[in-house]
């Protein structure tokens, strides 16, 4: 996917759009905005959530091919939108990635046992 020569990366920013009591934001950690180098706006969201640390790439269940990027916040509607940017000083210029905000690898946590 990162060779699509017939298609120009744009910008796009990732907003938090949900109120901070919102139930939505238990099963995630709230990442604030986040500017990413992508396709489309659904790209944009792939974008981000490739950014956050996955099973797959760590000693964790579930691992085995089970991929969590599918639950990444970046992924829920209802937790952000995305926006498309003007171009500016060619940032879009560049490689498919994050470009401003900070995507934390801490988004996998310890299970609790009670």
């Amino acid at each position: 996917m990162q060779d699509r020569p017939q298609d120009k990366l744009k910008l796009y920013r990732l907003v938090p759009v949900a109120a901070a009591n919102d139930p939505n934001w238990d099963n995630a950690d709230y990442q604030g905005e986040v500017v990413v180098r992508a396709f489309s706006a659904a790209d944009a969201r792939v974008v981000a959530a490739q950014a956050e640390l996955d099973f797959t790439e760590i000693d964790a269940s579930p691992a085995e091919g089970n991929s969590t990027r599918d639950a990444s916040a970046f992924r829920n509607e209802r937790l952000y939108t995305v926006v498309e940017m003007l171009d500016r000083q060619g940032l879009a210029d560049g490689p498919r990635g994050v470009v401003e905000g900070l995507v934390s690898v801490g988004t996998i946590k310890p299970t609790q046992i009670p």
